[in-house]
């Protein structure tokens, strides 16, 4: 395996899901001196988060190969860092990712330093991405299972932690991954995928943001202010949304499906249209801030004239749009895509590639294009 060194103490965040068992089943045939660490985040044991279940599985993998295991409790780390950013988000009609702060803050944070107490002199993950030498130090690549690529959740860490990390997981497809782990008999071969924040798990997503942000009932209104239904909370909807809109039976509109096209939080209504190709779902620009270069700076062409020609996601698992990027680097960049993306939503981040590289990423503050042609301006630009 590359850029593992005989005998180098590899600390091992093992979830109890598949692709970390493999990750630490590599390292241990590599010859590293691989241990284990499995983190606690969430401490509300309400019958939806599998934190219990993940830590048997952990227990189990770590018995077949014969390494260490050890537990660590974030929680309050990570409610202080990362869930608490959550809410503001929401609560200002925005939609965050937590993923990213989960990786900068928690895992390639709090959990890299406790490796390092362990001895560790690095962190690995299941994490499909890759990491190659570069004139700063450390770039992240996307790794070979482009399907499974998650650089977008890995953008904002920095180049220190990057440099500790570890991706054994860079050159191998996911079904790769099931297989080594049924040759082996890793009990977590079969073991399905996770979809979401460990707090959230499969619960209905209005009713646990209801837990920490009370409902305040109000309009959904069509662009041009006709009342078509009813909402618990602008803040729990996010731009394209479709489903539980409960909006059915409008006189004169057609049969066609109604979406979120925008929020307003100050006045409490949630903006709905028709159809998922209604020209307000679609923008062909943004402007976003607090950026992040996993270089450490901006790279020079983003100030000049013409612009950084590149790549971006608006979204993990959405296909790399063409566009041009233009601003300081630090502060505020616009990016103007060559084609028109659908459901720019303001709080989310947006991560630029060049080729493989994962240049960086930015917080999408406003969107440009369909917005600005309706005459209205975002509510969740701040």
């Amino acid at each position: 395996m590359r850029e593992v060194a005989t005998a180098e103490k590899i600390v091992v965040a093992l979830s109890g899901g598949v692709d970390s068992s493999v990750a630490a089943l590599l390292l241990k045939q590599a010859g590293a001196d691989v241990a284990a660490l499995h983190m606690t985040n969430w401490d509300d044991d309400d019958g939806y988060c599998s934190a219990a279940e993940d830590l048997n599985d952990a227990r189990a993998v770590c018995q077949i190969l014969d390494i260490p295991l050890h537990h660590a409790n974030f929680t309050v780390e990570y409610r202080e860092q990362v869930f608490q950013q959550f809410l503001d988000d929401y609560a200002a009609g925005r939609t965050p990712n937590p993923d990213v702060l989960c990786n900068r803050e928690i895992k390639f944070g709090v959990m890299l330093d406790h490796a390092r107490r362990l001895g560790a002199t690095a962190l690995a993950t299941g994490h499909y991405a890759d990491r190659v030498r570069s004139e700063s130090g450390v770039a992240l690549a996307i790794p070979r299972d482009r399907h499974k690529d998650q650089t977008y959740f890995l953008h904002a860490v920095d180049q220190a932690a990057l440099a500790a990390a570890r991706f054994p997981l860079a050159n191998l497809a996911k079904s790769e991954v099931r297989k080594l782990a049924a040759r082996h008999g890793l009990p977590t071969r079969d073991k399905k995928d996770s979809t979401g924040i460990c707090f959230i798990g499969e619960r209905p997503f209005q009713a646990f943001l209801e837990t920490y942000l009370p409902a305040q009932p109000g309009h959904m209104q069509t662009l041009d202010g006709r009342t078509v239904g009813e909402h618990r909370g602008a803040a729990y909807y996010t731009i394209g949304q479709r489903k539980g809109l409960g909006i059915g039976g409008v006189a004169g509109a057609s049969n066609a499906p109604w979406y979120v096209a925008d929020r307003d939080v100050a006045s409490n209504v949630v903006y709905v249209v028709q159809g998922e190709d209604h020209p307000h779902l679609w923008s062909m620009g943004l402007d976003a801030d607090a950026w992040h270069w996993v270089s450490g700076s901006a790279p020079a062409a983003l100030s000049t004239a013409d612009g950084l020609r590149c790549e971006a996601r608006i979204r993990h698992g959405q296909a790399p749009a063409a566009c041009t990027a233009r601003g300081q680097g630090d502060s505020t960049v616009t990016v103007t895509f060559d084609e028109p993306q659908w459901a720019v939503a303001p709080g989310q981040y947006v991560v630029l590639y060049l080729d493989t590289i994962c240049l960086g990423g930015g917080t999408i503050r406003e969107r440009a294009g369909a917005l600005a042609a309706t005459g209205r301006t975002s509510s969740v630009a701040g």
